[in-house]
């Protein structure tokens, strides 16, 4: 199975915009996370996670706390490679990319949900 088909709709965000902006989004649209973008360049993703731990000062700006080593995958990949990639690198979340242009998300969820259609490499190494 290729991550384009399990792979869910991404919300990017501005790389100047608040905390408490973000937060906002990330309750409405009710996800764990928001693609940091500078133009149409990914540059860092941000989770509720990094949102808790710097609400002390929610004007922030979202691109002082997101994680700037961003991993993305390509949307004709094996969702095999995806589970192996996020297991590596120890994320939960891979956003889906074309080159600079971001298509979607993965999350460690959505991996989980198709566990049948994952090798057996994965589960049982």
């Amino acid at each position: 199975m290729k991550v384009k088909e399990v792979m869910n709709k991404a919300f990017a965000v501005d790389h100047d915009i608040s905390l408490k902006q973000a937060a906002k989004i990330m309750s409405d649209k009710n996800i764990g996370s928001l693609i940091v973008v500078k133009g149409e360049n990914i540059i860092g993703i941000v989770t509720e996670s990094d949102l808790l731990k710097n609400f002390s000062n929610p004007n922030k700006h979202v691109s002082v706390v997101m994680n700037k080593h961003v991993v993305t995958i390509d949307p004709e990949e094996d969702i095999d490679h995806a589970a192996l990639l996020m297991a590596k690198r120890k994320i939960r979340r891979l956003p889906v990319a074309k080159g600079p242009k971001l298509l979607g998300i993965i999350t460690s969820t959505d991996i989980i949900a198709h566990a049948e259609e994952v090798g057996d490499e994965f589960f049982f190494d």
